[in-house]
């Protein structure tokens, strides 16, 4: 991963970004930089964005059902700093990359403080830049998918939110549908995944108001949860018993069609701890540098298995747990791509 792209919304103070919320930049950073400031903002959204797509586009996955490649937005949750982000939106890259996706990920870089007695803080943050997730990020998706069929980018476009990020995200849908021109236009997103998703598992159920805008313009919901995750309990217990979190307990009974919940209990209780891992919790942050998870995640962003037959996924107790297993054998032979192609052109 060469060069890091980040869509930034935290304020700048001369050539140093800071805690706050501030307006959306577009950054460059070169690999090895591992705190970014004024010097690697891109001036030119629609050039960063194109430079994301070609890049995107020139190494396709041959098992990715898009007809042409693949973007993923990862969205970070609370106590993340600039290093912290830039790091895990690397290793999300590296580890994906390692496990056959072909893509680009992109991280949305939100202020959060890095303390956890700024958590409410944060929430309050990330209702604000959502409006910008949405705004300055998928008003760029917008404009490519809606040119003429002979122009219209053809890259698929991902979410992957950590903690928080899962709140930010299904505001980011709702601040979708207030402004006309983006709640009309025929926009869309592939795959959504929530790791250690700080929302309540209520706000996905089916009657749930708040996730209607994202299951409309999604393609499936992959909700990973973790029963053992300490930090979600911790700031349950801060906000004075809220209701239990989608990434601890999971999906309601009554949730969408469109979601699917893997539970990652049992794989968890066996990992040893990542010793390098720094301050980040543990329980709460293991997905990204798990090569097992990136593999799932990999098959799930490709479109290309039903998702109660990706084969890190087994069936126990009525629910689908992560398994340490490998790719299907044979699935380089498939013709994945070619035939998503095919019908792609058959639809235009």
């Amino acid at each position: 991963m060469p060069n890091a792209y980040i869509m930034c919304a935290r304020r700048m103070r001369g050539d140093e970004f800071t805690d706050e919320p501030g307006p959306i930049r577009y950054l460059k950073v070169p690999e090895g930089v591992k705190v970014y400031n004024g010097s690697h903002v891109i001036r030119s959204p629609s050039e960063w964005a194109s430079e994301i797509q070609g890049l995107a586009d020139g190494d396709q996955n041959p098992n990715s059902i898009a007809p042409e490649g693949d973007v993923l937005f990862f969205v970070h949750g609370y106590n993340n700093s600039i290093a912290d982000v830039l790091r895990r939106t690397r290793k999300l890259g590296d580890d994906l990359y390692a496990e056959g996706w072909r893509g680009q990920v992109v991280g949305f870089d939100w202020p959060s403080a890095n303390q956890t007695l700024n958590y409410l803080e944060d929430r309050w943050d990330g209702a604000e830049v959502a409006g910008d997730l949405v705004t300055k990020g998928i008003s760029l998706l917008r404009d490519g998918q809606n040119r003429r069929p002979e122009e219209r980018c053809k890259t698929n476009v991902h979410l992957i939110a950590h903690s928080a990020g899962a709140f930010v995200t299904m505001e980011a849908f709702v601040q979708a549908e207030k402004k006309g021109d983006l709640r009309n236009s025929p926009w869309r997103i592939g795959q959504v995944a929530f790791i250690s998703g700080d929302v309540s598992s209520a706000s996905l159920s089916e009657k749930s108001d708040w996730c209607r805008p994202m299951f409309d313009r999604i393609m499936r919901l992959t909700n990973y949860s973790n029963p053992w995750d300490a930090a979600l309990a911790v700031s349950n217990a801060k906000r004075l018993g809220v209701a239990p979190r989608a990434g601890r307990i999971g999906l309601p009974s009554d949730a969408p069609r469109k979601a699917v919940e893997v539970n990652c209990g049992r794989f968890f209780e066996k990992l040893p701890p990542d010793p390098d891992f720094g301050h980040i919790s543990w329980t709460h942050s293991w997905y990204i540098g798990n090569r097992v998870f990136a593999r799932d995640l990999a098959m799930t962003l490709e479109g290309a298995i039903d998702r109660d037959w990706i084969p890190t996924r087994v069936h126990e107790r009525g629910v689908l747990e992560l398994v340490d297993r490998p790719r299907p054998e044979f699935q380089d032979q498939w013709n994945v791509k070619s035939t998503a192609q095919f019908m792609e052109k058959r639809m235009v």
